[in-house]
């Protein structure tokens, strides 16, 4: 008698993974020389960031404050590090499913330094996105990765604490890394569920940090 694997639809998942990240995550430019995120790299001047696609530019500190365009990032109040944080949206008018990234809802933010220069980019999953999308928002890192060359990255896993489980016979904390370009790319996938959470409230993300290398 055969028996039957008790993961099954994890197994198949796993399966689909590899097929899933061979599609380069539209958004994101195919030149890998290139931008980072449509017309927008790392390394660029914010006095050349496009003058229309984007939309909702809001300095992202504690006291939130509505910009009327990137010209206006000064008026952002700058972190320990000289920093100016503007988060932003794909215009309606240019992405009709909003501001998505490989099909999944992000949160995305710039950082600008003193000089004018974009230093960092940041996209991250939107934890308020509807369940059927945001359950597969570890996905997103699967992708970025493929985007940056699968070669290369240095990768650690933690393990549960804290009484931390795993979601349909998955558990994922993950981070990798790797310098291409004049950028550092760090990758932050998670999938798990904490202690006090039901079945359909769990951790669930990616975070794509995108950094001007130094020196």
């Amino acid at each position: 008698m055969t028996r039957r694997p008790k993961n099954l639809a994890v197994g198949t998942l796993f399966w689909l993974l590899p097929l899933v990240a061979l599609s380069i995550a539209p958004g994101l430019a195919e030149d890998r020389q290139d931008g980072d995120l449509r017309e927008i790299r790392v390394g660029m001047a914010a006095g050349d960031l496009p003058k229309a696609g984007y939309v909702d530019l809001v300095c992202a500190s504690e006291a939130p404050r509505t910009l009327s365009g990137w010209d206006r990032w000064r008026e952002c109040p700058a972190d320990a590090a000289g920093m100016r944080a503007v988060r932003f949206g794909f215009d309606p008018a240019t992405s009709k499913d909003g501001t998505m990234v490989a099909g999944h809802p992000v949160i995305l933010t710039l950082s600008i330094d003193d000089a004018g220069q974009v230093a960092g980019l940041q996209i991250e999953t939107d934890p308020k996105a509807r369940l059927y999308i945001r359950k597969k928002a570890f996905l997103l890192g699967v992708q970025a990765k493929f985007r940056y060359g699968a070669e290369g990255w240095s990768c650690t896993e933690a393990q549960p604490a804290g009484g931390e489980q795993p979601v349909g016979g998955v558990f994922l904390k993950e981070t990798c890394s790797k310098t291409i370009a004049g950028r550092n790319v760090v990758i932050e996938r998670k999938l798990f569920r904490l202690p006090d959470q039901d079945a359909k409230n769990f951790v669930d993300e990616t975070r794509i940090s995108i950094q001007r290398a130094k020196g």
